[in-house]
């Protein structure tokens, strides 16, 4: 176990001294508004996709109507990526044209 406990640890003045992690780069998953996706398709997507309320599922499907565009959560990469193509699939299934897309935070 000592041995990989060095392994990490980088001497520095001679001194050991643990390596610095970086955070991974987040994500935004944007909605886009189309005039055709009914808001009840929308809300159920908020909610089964990204875990929200109903109020706050209604918040991001009225800001996405309002303004256009959406934020529905803040993701790693590879996470942020899944959750837009989950979206999109669905839509895609029930016939709707939503996007959804993803921009660094």
């Amino acid at each position: 176990m000592a041995k990989k406990t060095q392994e990490r640890e980088q001497p520095r003045d001679g001194i050991l001294t643990k390596p610095k992690i970086k955070r991974p780069s987040m994500y935004k998953v944007v909605m886009l508004n189309d005039d055709f996706t009914p808001m009840d398709f929308v809300v159920s997507l908020l909610q089964s996709i990204f875990g929200r309320t109903l109020q706050e599922a209604t918040e991001i499907m009225l800001q996405v109507h309002q303004s256009g565009v959406g934020v529905c959560g803040v993701y790693t990469f590879e996470i942020a990526e899944m959750k837009a193509a989950q979206v999109v699939e669905a839509a895609r299934r029930s016939q709707h044209p939503l996007r959804c897309e993803i921009e660094k935070a």
